[in-house]
């Protein structure tokens, strides 16, 4: 664009070769390509002539994420000739960068600045992945009051309108009737009514891949009732449900050659004279009965129902997404999610899918010999561990009870939430594997 403010990324070298002209300025202001600063360079008119950003060894995603809310409103584009790849990246953590959520302020963000699409950039997959994480840092921002089961289910049947997929949703009472014992179970001390959201899209002749996730819109812990500071970011504990529901936009954007199938288990973990009792044995979908050591557990209860129903179609590939444990986030801490997967083969490509994308996972081990922390005296399983340590092991154990041993499973246990901001990642509710989990998808179907 003729009227586009170039940017420029440079380091020390390519500053005295390639910019010669502006040595003074740049020394004036104490710039000399250092990375990640940045120096404005007018023209002769006084405006902004050139932008000259210090150059990392190692460009990824975030190197230019920062400039939508620093620089001058305005339209910028970027003067390095790049890689498909590293166009791709800049230009998505530009528009991730442009993020912001001002559903609740009477002033509203203001005027942006605009990157103008680098020349060989992935247009498609940066809109998709875009509207995706949007979607995701949405859902998990909003408050419980306006974010509850039944605001999830309207998300899921706009999703499904707009790329004519089917949805089906057993609710209340009827999950008992339809015998999903356990996510009724969970949800049924709430005045919003528990459910069981289901999407279907794509040729029923291509590879099945079934996304589940776990959709607590809001968990005090039920009668194991949390701390006010344990309570606190509650409003993200339906973080693994808008994740699959950002993959599934993802696939459906992009039209990935897929029999896609979403399962979210959507519940309120409330406190009333109906609770869930510490104690109480259930009977899950699959059978198995399950004694409640902590209603606090409550995510693995709905996961379980909802992953033993996927199972029961075979897919090639099944994900489920969870705001888990905290031992997942003691382990690693919040920005980095854990995954758990019982495929050798998938495991390393997810790895090298998020270091590749700079959206990383790690891996954490399914260790078998912690099975027999969560044996009960009184029924088949506890859905807590008898010990203290290895939460975030002993939880992927549990569920793995309701996934058939044959099914490549991956199991995200994961923040869902910022507590900090960086550059294109602000506090608040966000996408964390999902990009990740994207590549994989499209590595093993394309």
């Amino acid at each position: 664009m003729a009227d586009a403010i170039a940017i420029y990324l440079v380091n020390e070298e390519e500053l005295q070769t390639d910019h010669p002209d502006s040595a003074a300025w740049c020394q004036a202001a104490g710039f000399s390509g250092q990375t990640g600063k940045v120096c404005l360079i007018p023209d002769a008119t006084g405006k902004i002539g050139k932008v000259l950003v210090g150059r990392p060894d190692t460009i990824d995603t975030w190197t230019l994420a920062s400039l939508p809310k620093t620089l001058p409103a305005g339209t910028y584009t970027l003067g390095n000739a790049l890689a498909i790849a590293n166009a791709t990246k800049l230009y998505l953590g530009w528009q991730l960068g442009s993020y912001s959520f001002d559903r609740y302020k009477l002033t509203k963000t203001s005027i942006l600045a605009k990157l103008h699409p680098p020349d060989h950039v992935d247009v498609t997959y940066v809109k998709a992945a875009t509207e995706a994480t949007y979607l995701v840092r949405d859902l998990i921002t909003t408050p419980s009051n306006n974010m509850g089961p039944d605001q999830l289910e309207e998300t899921t049947r706009s999703l499904a309108e707009r790329y004519e997929a089917k949805v089906e949703v057993i609710a209340g009472g009827d999950l008992v009737i339809e015998n999903y014992p356990m996510i009724y179970a969970v949800g049924k001390a709430s005045t919003r009514a528990p459910r069981l959201i289901d999407l279907r899209w794509g040729n029923p002749d291509a590879p099945k891949v079934t996304l589940v996730g776990k959709g607590v819109c809001f968990d005090s812990g039920g009668l194991d009732v949390k701390s006010a500071t344990g309570m606190r970011l509650m409003k993200k504990d339906m973080g693994g449900a808008a994740q699959v529901l950002g993959i599934a936009q993802m696939i459906m954007e992009i039209g990935l050659p897929v029999n896609l199938r979403v399962l979210v288990a959507a519940v309120e973990n409330s406190i009333a004279g109906n609770a869930l009792r510490p104690l109480d044995i259930l009977t899950s979908r699959k059978g198995t009965t399950i004694e409640v050591g902590n209603t606090d557990a409550e995510g693995r209860l709905i996961l379980a129902d909802a992953l033993w129903e996927a199972s029961s179609e075979d897919p090639d590939l099944l994900i489920d997404c969870a705001t888990l444990t905290g031992a997942a986030r003691v382990a690693l801490g919040t920005e980095l999610p854990a995954f758990f997967c019982n495929d050798n083969g998938v495991t390393k490509t997810l790895l090298d899918a998020g270091l590749n994308i700079d959206d990383p996972l790690w891996n954490l081990p399914l260790h078998t010999a912690y099975r027999s922390m969560l044996d009960s005296p009184v029924a088949d399983m506890n859905n807590i561990a008898s010990g203290s340590y290895g939460g975030s092991i002993t939880a992927a154990l549990f569920l793995q009870e309701f996934v058939q041993p044959d099914i490549s499973w991956i199991h995200v246990d994961f923040m869902g939430y910022n507590l900090r901001s960086l550059p294109g990642r602000p506090e608040g509710g966000d996408a964390m594997g999902m990009r990740a989990l994207f590549e994989l998808i499209k590595q093993r179907v394309t």
